[in-house]
């Protein structure tokens, strides 16, 4: 069992003289790694954890700051309007064939909006086309006079018969001495001057034509073709005109309000209702041209004055301040209500401005000066503490990203930005020595 055992025994080859191997160095290799996860750790911590900052609104352009805000005299509200809507009907009635815009869209004076079929009104003007040359041809031949062939064919023909009228002379002369000595019959005699009175007619009647021939048509003759011409041309101009009709255009440039129609609905030329033909297409109104409209209370009507500047805030934007002008005045009070209706004109109305919109007007006190007014309306300025070395953080998203800015006046520890900034930014007020661009942030008081 033993001798077995001993076969089994697997033998070494001795290890004399081989180099023996190096042991790594694994507790410097550990410390090594430790130090750069922490670094890593640290750097990630560093990057990820958000910055807190106070954050102040730029105002708008347009927005006065608060130590430049006026004195405001009345406060009132209204909606704003379309200071000119707009309903775009056709001129003629039938089918649209295709409609070019949307509720929305931007379009330009002359613009083609809508195309009603036309094959009946392309019909009628090529059938007035036709009358029009038709009598220009009869005109031109009247101007003309006659031709030198009709003129001698008259004249050959009154000469033609004036010979026959002669030969009709010989034979009555000899039938009439042939009755007399009763060769002949007195009804011969009778049929010969018969035929020599109707030659005598026919002479006549061709001697005129004859003549008449050579004065050419009459000048009445001219003129009533010259009327019947230009009937024929107003009767072509009409018939352009409904063709014409069928190609409905922007009457000025302005924004769709409301589209009506859809293709392949009957439209007509007067309003209908909603039921049927549509008395309407588009509705449109320019939106740079606003208004306020204002039931003014009779009690406080006398506060205000025609022009009188104002200061307009809406519901939805109540950061968003623009300004205005008192534009009309209705010339008669609403007995019901006992109030006058007023109309406030926006100035340089912004894209955030709906006609509809709810609006508070806070008229101005006579006393404020309009040119000081206008500069307010056009500075912008934030305070100093926001500015590091003309550059300002303005938040976008959760990073803040760097902006260079130009400072013109500085006041009551306020800056005006004369370039950099178009208002309504978010920028970090009293940003930290060590902010930079891209870092992220978060809103102190914020989660």
């Amino acid at each position: 069992m033993q001798t077995e055992l001993q076969k089994l025994r697997i033998e070494r080859e001795p290890t004399a003289g081989k180099p023996r191997r190096r042991r790594r160095p694994w507790p410097a290799l550990a410390v090594s790694l430790g130090i750069l996860i922490a670094a890593a750790v640290f750097a990630y911590t560093r990057i990820s954890t958000p910055v807190e900052v106070d954050v102040y609104v730029v105002p708008q352009r347009g927005e006065p700051s608060a130590a430049a805000m006026p004195d405001t005299l009345l406060v009132a509200t209204g909606y704003i309007v379309a200071a000119h809507k707009i309903e775009v009907a056709a001129k003629v009635p039938g089918k649209v064939a295709w409609i070019g815009v949307q509720k929305g869209d931007k379009v330009t004076h002359g613009q083609v909006l809508v195309r009603l079929e036309d094959p009946e009104y392309r019909a009628q003007v090529l059938q007035a086309k036709g009358n029009v040359e038709n009598l220009k041809a009869k005109l031109g031949a009247l101007e003309r006079g006659s031709r030198p062939q009709e003129i001698a064919k008259a004249k050959a023909d009154f000469e033609s018969a004036r010979a026959d009228l002669v030969d009709f002379g010989f034979t009555l002369k000899r039938t009439r001495a042939l009755v007399s000595d009763g060769i002949l019959s007195r009804q011969t005699l009778d049929d010969a001057q018969d035929r020599y009175d109707a030659q005598a007619g026919r002479v006549s009647s061709l001697e005129q034509s004859y003549a008449l021939e050579k004065l050419g048509p009459r000048d009445e003759e001219i003129s009533s073709m010259r009327a019947q011409l230009d009937q024929a041309k107003g009767a072509l101009a009409y018939a352009a005109a409904q063709l014409e009709g069928t190609i409905i255009r922007a009457p000025v440039s302005g924004t769709i309000l409301e589209r009506n129609v859809e293709k392949g609905e009957f439209v007509t030329t007067g309003f209908v209702g909603d039921r049927g033909a549509k008395g309407y297409v588009v509705s449109l109104a320019n939106l740079n041209d606003l208004e306020v409209e204002l039931d003014i209370d009779q009690n406080n009507f006398a506060k205000l004055k025609p022009a009188q500047p104002a200061m307009i805030t809406t519901d939805v934007y109540p950061d968003r301040k623009c300004f205005g002008h008192i534009e009309e005045v209705s010339p008669e009070a609403d007995r019901q209500k006992a109030t006058i209706q007023v109309k406030v004109k926006v100035e340089n109305p912004d894209t955030y401005l709906r006609p509809d919109m709810n609006a508070s007007v806070a008229f101005l006190a006579p006393d404020q000066d309009a040119s000081k007014l206008g500069n307010n309306r056009t500075a912008i300025s934030l305070p100093l503490s926001a500015v590091r070395n003309n550059h300002v953080f303005v938040i976008e998203g959760d990073h803040v990203r760097a902006r260079s800015v130009a400072i013109g006046k500085k006041q009551n520890g306020n800056a005006e930005i004369t370039s950099g900034l178009g208002g309504g930014e978010n920028v970090v007020l009293n940003p930290p020595a060590d902010l930079k661009d891209g870092d992220t942030m978060r809103v102190k008081g914020k989660s």
